[in-house]
């Protein structure tokens, strides 16, 4: 097994205004129908309410801890802004405890500070950004992740992506500096079957190790190969076909990460 050092935590109890109970729902909807498998158990967990807006424009924030978070792979940090809020965000890797961040255009370029793409400089590496102005960080959270700002064209900024996509943004979406921490998250290794049953995921079994009615791999005599493009249960294509069906914003798109 190799698992993470937990080094950078500060503090093991959750802040409780910050905490929402979890229902958990084994992946099945709302007619109690399961779609999506291998769902179910798991430790019990409370959800952390994390800031991805970062909308506390121009009021200093004082890093008060780092802390695990069991629903994301990134480390959280709790922030106490100087009128007595408190708020979680994502804790970038060099932020440390009693470190003051900010929100706003005049905000220093250093970890943990957010701002527009506009008002950063080229070069600049940023996570947690957003699709559309004020709607909240949604891409480059999880952990060890960074994307680059490459440059700007008018309205717009490019940004590289982890994936190696190359995209344009507003420039008025807002991003934070730096790069997500928990940078050893990859290179973790289970080590045994009771720790992934503990994060919720049940057991797989093999489209080969099926019968033919149960999957297009099954059946055969012994270990017999696929003998076709590899399939989902249904029958649909898998490991491969393109699933993405948002052509909307093709133009957006520089170069692709393929």
């Amino acid at each position: 097994m190799v698992s993470a050092s937990f080094e950078e935590i500060t503090k093991t109890v959750p802040e409780k205004s910050l905490l929402l109970p979890i229902r958990k729902k084994a992946g099945r909807n709302n007619r109690g129908v399961v779609t999506v498998r291998h769902r179910g158990g798991g430790a019990k967990r409370r959800l952390r309410i994390i800031d991805f807006k970062r909308n506390k424009q121009g009021v200093q924030g004082k890093v008060a801890a780092i802390e695990y978070d069991p629903n994301r792979s990134a480390r959280i940090a709790l922030i106490h802004y100087v009128d007595g809020e408190k708020r979680y965000i994502l804790a970038p890797l060099g932020l440390n405890v009693d470190d003051v961040i900010m929100t706003g255009e005049g905000a220093e370029i250093k970890p943990g500070n957010a701002l527009p793409l506009a008002s950063m400089p080229d070069g600049t590496v940023i996570h947690n950004l957003e699709f559309e102005p004020g709607k909240g960080g949604q891409i480059v959270r999880s952990a060890g992740t960074a994307a680059l700002l490459l440059g700007k064209e008018g309205r717009y900024a490019l940004v590289r992506l982890p994936s190696g996509e190359v995209r344009r943004f507003l420039s008025d979406c807002l991003a934070t500096v730096g790069q997500v921490c928990n940078v050893e998250h990859q290179g973790e290794k289970s080590g045994k079957a009771g720790r992934i049953r503990l994060l919720g995921r049940r057991p797989q079994v093999r489209g080969s190790a099926m019968t033919p009615r149960d999957h297009p791999h099954g059946g055969g005599e012994g270990r017999a190969p696929r003998g076709m493009a590899p399939k989902t249960p249904w029958g649909k294509p898998a490991l491969g076909p393109k699933t993405r069906r948002n052509k909307a914003s093709n133009r957006l798109i520089v170069k692709r990460r393929k």
